[in-house]
């Protein structure tokens, strides 16, 4: 009558991630999900497959052995074991494992009906797309395949933003873009576009300044500063100064239900423009903690590669603003024409733009800590308005293996085999005296 059940590994990894509950209870058709395996595997897909279906009564689940109903699987021309065939409004997708990642990928894939384009701007110094260093995308472009993005390179100066691009992002430029260039980006957001635009302090003192970027930005409502953000609590969490660790996050629909650390090395202020221009909303949606400030002497920080020790004469006390995301109602724009099967689209036209002071945070070196991905796929999917993805993803079990050294193990072979043993053996001598 009670059904209640605890998680209580590390990484939740038996419980469902908030993304893939968002996705179920979004369903609006039914799913039926086809399992070919030998019957003796049933239970372990069986296992997960429930769990999928206690969030939803839109999915049904039929398990077949190919080697017992051959007719069967070859009417699906499915045989291989260990497949899921997912079938949703006249489309098919095929799943071969059963690890939620991979299930709600292929949800997501069959419900939409087509990859969304994440366009990622080249020509000045920006992160490379391919880059598997520790300051490329690799990791990130993975992570948006799972989130049934396609990432691809855009030159500016060369071609026009395509008609299919759902997002463009201009992540950490070393100079500025040109004049055609940021033409075509104000003409992209007239039109309803939606772009993400990281830039960080300058590297050094003769860096380039990234003006025309930075004014356009600003021009939509999102001001970035001429600092770097610093906090001395950061060294407390291992890492240095010039990366602020942001635990607290304004309520915006990137961070409804963002619960995790983020941390931004060598990051800029990037907050909302006073008085913006009719009809732009623009929200601040990641702070650092009220122990930071925005230093504005970068010479020093540059140059010697020292901190300043605390607060002084013209910076700003924290928390600081990193990240500001803009939204502006594309005026006299129809919605777009649904998706085939689906009722009339809900998502009115509308210009989006998040600018965020720093580009390391997603890059291959950092987004190993919990929130950085989590957080950059939220901003796109934002930015894709396609907020029922908004949440955190399914997590990997982690390596829980216990390291030893060769004192440890001896001390647990003599505790376990001498020590313990003899301990019950004196108790019972002494019960023994005792009684006598």
């Amino acid at each position: 009558r009670h059904n209640k059940r605890w998680d209580l590994t590390a990484a939740s990894q038996y419980s469902l991630s908030d993304q893939t509950k968002k996705v179920l209870q979004g369903l609006t058709k039914p799913v039926k999900a086809t399992v070919f395996a030998r019957t003796e595997d049933f239970e372990r897909f069986r296992t997960r497959l429930e769990e999928y279906q206690y969030h939803t009564k839109q999915l049904e689940v039929e398990y077949i052995d190919p080697e017992k109903r051959p007719s069967l699987a070859e009417k699906l021309k499915e045989s291989a074991l260990g497949t899921i065939v997912l079938q949703y409004d006249g489309r098919e997708q095929r799943v071969t494992s059963d690890a939620e990642q991979d299930l709600t990928n292929g949800l997501i894939k069959i419900v939409q009906g087509k990859q969304p384009k994440v366009f990622f701007v080249q020509g000045h110094g920006e992160r490379d797309l391919a880059g598997s260093d520790p300051s490329g995308y690799a990791g990130i472009a993975e992570q948006l395949k799972l989130d049934n993005f396609l990432a691809e390179s855009l030159i500016l100066l060369q071609q026009d933003i395509p008609a299919d691009a759902a997002v463009v992002v201009i992540a950490g430029p070393k100079s500025d873009l040109l004049e055609p260039e940021i033409a075509k980006l104000k003409a992209y957001l007239a039109k309803g576009g939606k772009l993400m635009v990281l830039v960080e302090p300058p590297a050094g003192e003769d860096a380039p300044p990234r003006t025309n970027l930075t004014a356009s930005m600003k021009e939509w409502g999102g001001e970035v500063g001429k600092n770097a953000v610093l906090d001395p609590m950061s060294q407390l969490r291992g890492t240095q100064a010039d990366v602020p660790v942001a635990a607290q996050y304004p309520y915006h629909e990137i961070t409804s239900t963002f619960r995790l650390l983020t941390a931004y090395p060598y990051t800029r202020s990037v907050k909302p423009v006073d008085g913006a221009p009719a009809g732009r909303t623009a929200t601040a949606f990641i702070m650092s903690g009220r122990n930071s400030w925005a230093e504005s002497d970068l010479k020093t920080l540059t140059t010697k590669g020292e901190a300043a020790p605390e607060f002084d004469k013209g910076d700003v006390q924290g928390p600081i603003s990193l990240a500001v995301a803009v939204s502006a109602p594309v005026e006299g724009a129809a919605p777009p024409p649904p998706a085939d099967g689906q009722d009339a689209n809900p998502n009115k036209p509308e210009t989006r733009l998040v600018v965020v002071g720093d580009s390391d945070f997603a890059a291959n070196s950092v987004a190993g800590i919990p929130g950085n991905q989590d957080m950059f796929l939220n901003m796109v999917n934002w930015l894709a308005q396609q907020e029922n993805l908004i949440s955190v993803r399914p997590r990997s079990p982690e390596d829980r293996r216990i390291t030893l050294t060769g004192g440890q193990d001896r001390m647990i072979f003599w505790f376990t085999l001498a020590i313990l043993p003899g301990l019950v053996f004196l108790a019972g001598i002494q019960t023994w005296w005792r009684r006598r």
